[in-house]
């Protein structure tokens, strides 16, 4: 009778069992059958679907509704940039200039900038931004934001994720959830920085929170001089890539018996899934990150600076099928010296993102790329107290500017406004849960249905609010 102990050879999947599924199966067998014939086949066949859909999935997924943009560039510009000052012309400031404003506790100061009509459109726009005004005919400027709390930390969480307090999932984690990636070498959301410290917020601002893991952003310090210092553990120095490849397809086909076996866990697919992206980014991360093969015409023309080389690797990360990229572009901080420093900051960001906006053009993706622009909050009209003799201007989060170009937007539009002085928001006003609402919408989605259910109730970027800016959308 021994000779036909081969039946019993060691099989991994029957070591997938724990001692309560034991008792599960063979003792309370009969009253799962009964429990079955009370709630009904229907019931029973939703969960398992339910139980069978792959949260952790980066494969490419349709909107529900027809989509104006396939992807989405948000160029943060961190520490609130003066409306006054860039896309909001405030004439009345020059008229009453050094005078007290009622109610505003300070002396109006006008704007040390000149504004220009631009584009078939003659929207006036900054003279700081000569190239990004060129393509003014493409753009919508909204003039009537509000946010909050004029906290840099907590406006620019705000801002990213639409929440003050509860760690949420960023924006760009919403979008990678609902629209997964077109490229399943690469992450689909990637935050760029040009090095130095963390922004306010630090990682909750490309943060998943209780989304799977897979739809985390990856953060990229691009001012490092390699790939492998920009993405910090890109490359395994120790094991080759065919060891590697072997090592995540034993882990592939344990996770199967696993899933059979026992149950698919959400959070162990997107460690895995994410382990698998690792892999495959140890070459396509290097090709992408690679500015050495581009020609040197579209180098210069985006610039050899900091925020030149990030709104070129932009380019060629949404080129690969990259569904959300984040460029910061901070030092928007102006309490003193505005006019010096706002034109700084104004000249480090004006000729790439004009290259950027002509280079998707010319590649025929700016139709279906949205590109937004804008910071967390706004400035006064007043002096900022602590400017003494070069003064700058507070925070204000009752008004402030954003623009967005290309994937559906209507250009050439201004949507909403300030009162004279620029202080508040007064005509059809703008919340952040508004941008983010018309920011989904561009992207096919109803934002009050885009949800995902954690801890017992279905959460979304929008939280209890926002409507869509139909004014804006082509």
């Amino acid at each position: 009778m021994f000779e036909t102990c081969q039946d019993h050879d060691f099989r991994p999947e029957n070591y997938f069992q724990t001692r309560r599924q034991f008792l599960r199966r063979f003792g309370m067998g009969m009253g799962a059958l009964s429990l079955a014939n009370l709630i009904g086949p229907e019931l029973l066949l939703s969960n398992s679907a339910c139980a069978a859909e792959d949260l952790s999935s980066l494969a490419p997924k349709l909107p529900p509704f027809p989509a104006k943009a396939k992807r989405v560039v948000h160029i943060f510009a961190q520490g609130a940039p003066s409306h006054i000052d860039t896309f909001d012309p405030k004439p009345a400031l020059a008229k009453y200039d050094g005078q007290p404003i009622p109610g505003m506790g300070g002396v109006a100061m006008q704007s040390p900038f000149k504004f220009e009509k631009r584009g078939k459109s003659g929207i006036e726009i900054s003279e700081v931004f000569p190239h990004i005004g060129e393509h003014v005919d493409d753009m919508a400027i909204i003039r009537s934001m509000w946010t909050d709390i004029p906290a840099h930390e907590v406006a620019t969480v705000m801002m990213n994720t639409g929440s003050l307090r509860i760690a949420k999932p960023s924006l760009g984690s919403w979008t990678v959830y609902g629209l997964g990636s077109e490229n399943q070498n690469m992450p689909g959301f990637i935050s760029l920085r040009p090095g130095g410290a963390l922004p306010p917020g630090g990682s909750q601002n490309w943060q998943a929170a209780f989304l799977p893991g897979v739809y985390q952003g990856t953060s990229v310090n691009t001012q490092a001089p390699s790939v492998e210092m920009m993405i910090q553990n890109i490359k395994n120095p120790y094991i080759p890539l065919k060891e590697q490849r072997r090592q995540l397809d034993l882990i592939h086909e344990l996770n199967e018996i696993h899933a059979q076996n026992l149950q698919k866990d959400a959070l162990l697919e997107a460690r895995i899934e994410a382990s698998e992206i690792a892999f495959k980014m140890q070459t396509s991360a290097s090709d992408a990150f690679n500015l050495n093969q581009e020609p040197e015409a579209i180098r210069q023309a985006y610039g050899n600076t900091p925020q030149g080389r990030q709104m070129l690797i932009a380019r060629r990360l949404i080129e690969r099928g990259v569904r959300m990229v984040q460029v910061w572009a901070g030092g928007w901080d102006h309490h003193q010296d505005i006019e010096g420093r706002l034109r700084k900051s104004a000249a480090e960001i004006d000729q790439p993102v004009g290259a950027f906006l002509t280079d998707l053009k010319q590649r025929g993706m700016l139709d279906d790329t949205l590109v937004i622009w804008g910071g967390e909050f706004g400035r006064k009209p007043t002096k900022d107290r602590n400017g003494n003799e070069n003064p700058g201007r507070d925070h204000n989060n009752q008004g402030f500017c954003n623009w967005m170009a290309g994937g559906g937007v209507k250009g050439g539009t201004v949507y909403g406004a300030t009162d004279e002085f620029g202080a508040k928001a007064v005509d059809n006003r703008v919340h952040v849960h508004d941008l983010h609402a018309t920011i989904l919408a561009l992207l096919g989605f109803d934002h009050k249905k885009l949800t995902y259910r954690y801890n017992g109730r279905d959460f979304r970027l929008t939280d209890v609010a926002g409507e869509v800016v139909k004014g804006v959308i082509a």
